[in-house]
């Protein structure tokens, strides 16, 4: 207990580890023969999930939680670039026509989770630390697999930019905030006629 007779927050990992792991060259070996301009889009997904109250293992107030981190990082390659020639390092002209508009070279999705032992916080402090304290311990395990997978794809070093997990949590309580704001003016509306 601290002086002011609250309890601390008590905040174990307990494990992290890999879920999940995709990698797929879906145009293998042809995209290989492609100039290297890629446009690449990033997708980013946390979640969580009660296990059950750590009080079977320990007779702490701690909860267990399961976090996970989904990340899926797809690299398109545009119209522009074109089959480039390995022997001459110049374009292929008969292949312009046959040229697939934005052809995926990769598609990598890593899901990383931990399980962690949470204890003496309100609701408010419990849901930032789920999901914004939790997937930023898991990030640089993901951010690794990441750049292994598209290395050993043979593809140029991808390299994750930090994610402010902080900012993502404001961003959602304002959106849930405006959504319940629109619901509530809906719902006032539909009681007036």
């Amino acid at each position: 207990m601290s002086a002011q007779g609250k309890t601390d927050m008590v905040f174990h990992i307990q494990r992290i580890y890999t879920k999940d792991i995709s990698f797929e060259v879906l145009h293998a070996p042809q995209i290989f023969q492609q100039e290297w301009l890629p446009t690449v889009s990033i997708d980013l997904d946390t979640h969580y999930e009660k296990l059950s109250s750590s009080e079977q293992v320990s007779s702490s107030e701690n909860e267990l939680f399961e976090v996970m981190l989904r990340i899926t990082v797809k690299a398109t390659l545009d119209e522009a670039a074109k089959k480039v020639d390995n022997n001459t390092g110049k374009q292929d002209k008969n292949q312009e026509e046959k040229e697939e508009d934005g052809k995926t070279a990769f598609v990598c999705e890593v899901e990383q989770a931990g399980i962690f032992s949470i204890g003496g916080t309100n609701s408010d402090s419990l849901e930032l630390c789920l999901r914004a304290y939790c997937p930023n311990i898991l990030f640089p395990y993901v951010r690794e697999c990441i750049t292994s997978l598209v290395a050993r794809g043979t593809f140029p070093p991808l390299y994750l930019a930090p994610v402010n997990f902080d900012a993502l949590y404001m961003d959602f309580l304002a959106q849930k905030a405006e959504s319940k704001k629109a619901k509530g003016q809906n719902s006032e509306s539909h009681q007036d006629a």
